[in-house]
């Protein structure tokens, strides 16, 4: 498909500032801009490429004013980085979906399958399942007994959702994610001391607009569900518990691990690697850095650094002295020594 900038200007509603009439095909990068592709400036520190990219148009924010020439023409919109995502996904809409259910797919005879579904090879859409129009399940997934899909869900290659899971409208799970895996239920007091199970006998709930990356496992509720509400995004790599209950529009990173029956609220923020301890509440809008842990309650919209984790200002005050400990220790040494000259401490060096 092919686009003037007068045409991409129109539709994010921005100004052309250069040759109305330059046509672009595709996207590229800034910085490995190449002729007919389009590109966006949205952080300062990639500025220098916009004086130098071989990209045919790039769309630039509203205060960018440029120091120097630049060969491409520009689109400015009040924010670069929504107005290019928004083309994005005009394009990723654009493009052709698989359709039809392929014959080396396994269907069971009573589930359902909505319009325009696609089940790809080697799948399996296990007895009682439904999946709702214009759903997608890729090759090698499986969908159990009694799951719902909601309409217009993809499920990429290689997912697992056990029994009973509920996945509701245009959710995307990437490949290899497992949804609705036993939680880690085992109690202690069997012979030999021994650990024995506790039946896992909830579900999944993953509602509206949910994205699951790849090789995350959401584990089923002990009794009840677990629940991702609407607009919840989740990273590859990532451990929900059972009994976890994540809040709208929450957004968390890789390999965060969230233990069992944890309360997060909605539009909470979590780094890489974050780590939340079973049984604890995070209220609304809760940001945790990366590698940061948390084994209590806290406030809604706090902010937490380090681990454990505490108060950002507080992190930030403890790191600052935290790097000057050799030279205090050194000092304090060096005190030492000439007070024990004198008789009035003892010699303790480190």
């Amino acid at each position: 498909m092919q686009f003037t900038a007068e045409a991409i200007a129109e539709f994010l509603g921005g100004e052309v500032a250069g040759d109305p009439g330059a046509t672009v095909g595709g996207f590229a990068p800034i910085e490995k801009g190449q002729p007919g592709a389009l590109s966006f400036l949205a952080n300062p520190k990639y500025e220098q490429y916009v004086y130098t990219t071989d990209s045919t148009v790039v769309i630039v924010g509203g205060d960018f004013k440029a120091t120097g020439p630049v060969a491409a023409t520009l689109v400015r919109v009040p924010d670069a980085y929504a107005a290019f995502a928004s083309l994005l996904r005009l394009y990723d809409e654009a493009r052709p979906r698989p359709a039809g259910v392929s014959p080396r797919a396994s269907v069971a005879e009573d589930a359902v399958v909505g319009e325009k579904c696609y089940v790809g090879d080697f799948a399996v859409v296990d007895s009682g399942a439904v999946l709702g129009d214009g759903a997608l399940v890729y090759p090698q997934s499986y969908v159990g007994r009694g799951v719902k899909i909601g309409a217009g869900s993809t499920i990429h290659a290689g997912v697992k959702i056990y029994e009973g899971c509920v996945i509701g409208e245009r959710v995307v799970i990437h490949a290899g994610s497992v949804i609705g895996a036993d939680g880690f239920g085992f109690a202690p007091g069997g012979e030999g001391g021994a650990f024995g199970k506790i039946p896992q006998i909830g579900n999944v709930v993953v509602e509206d607009d949910v994205e699951i990356g790849a090789n995350t496992c959401v584990d089923r509720a002990t009794m009840g569900s677990t629940v991702l509400r609407r607009g919840v995004k989740l990273d590859n790599l990532i451990q929900v518990g059972h009994n976890v209950e994540i809040g709208e529009n929450t957004v968390a990173a890789a390999q965060t691990g969230i233990a069992g029956s944890v309360k997060i609220g909605a539009g909470c923020m979590f780094g890489g690697q974050a780590g939340i301890a079973g049984h604890i509440t995070l209220g609304d809008g809760v940001r945790m850095g990366a590698q940061s842990g948390v084994d209590h309650d806290v406030e809604p919209g706090g902010t937490l650094l380090g681990s454990p984790g505490m108060p950002g200002i507080r992190f930030h005050r403890s790191w600052a002295v935290f790097r000057q400990l050799p030279e205090l220790s050194r000092r304090v040494n060096e005190l030492e020594k000439t007070l024990s000259r004198f008789g009035k401490v003892p010699n303790r060096s480190v």
